[in-house]
């Protein structure tokens, strides 16, 4: 015995997840301009259109919005560099892809990502321990990147894993202050990103 979708509940769940997404929008501007303590629900579901009421249906407290917000956003990341090493030959391909990458990226959602970056002591501790993994992670896949060079010559770097903390530092320090008004494009500063961090790592000759 099985069962199918009707279109109306089709309908109802389109429509459910269009309202998480407006909320979780609102949530990621809200927390990015006023700060997370500084937001309340009812700041949230003004800025989507929605009463207080309505985020509770949606997401148990105030804080399911902040742990969603800050995993998806580290799970991207995670993601971004990930396939940016697969899709390059070498350590110094590699290297440039995933820093342009990184850059733009944080760039281009400075707002979500100023909020992913530094909110981290808003989390609650489960949260908070996911979030941790994931910046090991993160942080280990670049280490490696850097080590690899190293190991095949590509790189003179005495300091990998100071390097490899620098280079993160760099682009993610772009949600900080860039903002889409700036004479930059996300794609200007992924090309000088790219070349500073094969500089840091002082990527030789090919």
């Amino acid at each position: 015995m099985g069962s199918t979708s009707t279109g109306a509940g089709s309908g109802e769940r389109s429509r459910g997840d269009d309202a998480r997404a407006r909320l979780l929008d609102s949530a990621v501007n809200a927390f990015a301009e006023r700060g997370y303590h500084a937001t309340t629900t009812r700041d949230i579901a003004s800025a989507a259109g929605m009463s207080p009421a309505a985020v509770y249906v949606h997401y148990r407290t105030k804080h399911d919005l902040l742990a969603q917000i800050s995993l998806a956003g580290h799970e991207q990341t995670l993601a971004l560099i990930q396939e940016a090493v697969a899709s390059a030959p070498s350590p110094a391909d590699q290297l440039a892809r995933v820093v342009r990458q990184f850059a733009i990226h944080h760039a281009r959602g400075n707002t979500g990502a100023r909020v992913v970056n530094y909110e981290l002591s808003s989390l609650e501790p489960g949260p908070a321990a996911e979030v941790r993994e994931l910046r090991r992670a993160i942080s280990a896949e670049i280490r490696a990147l850097v080590e690899r060079g190293v190991a095949d010559g590509s790189f003179d770097c005495p300091q990998p894993r100071i390097a490899a903390t620098a280079i993160l530092s760099l682009g993610i320090d772009v949600a900080r202050w860039y903002r889409e008004d700036r004479t930059w494009s996300p794609e200007d500063l992924g090309d000088a990103y790219a070349a500073i961090a094969l500089r840091i790592v002082g990527a030789r000759p090919s």
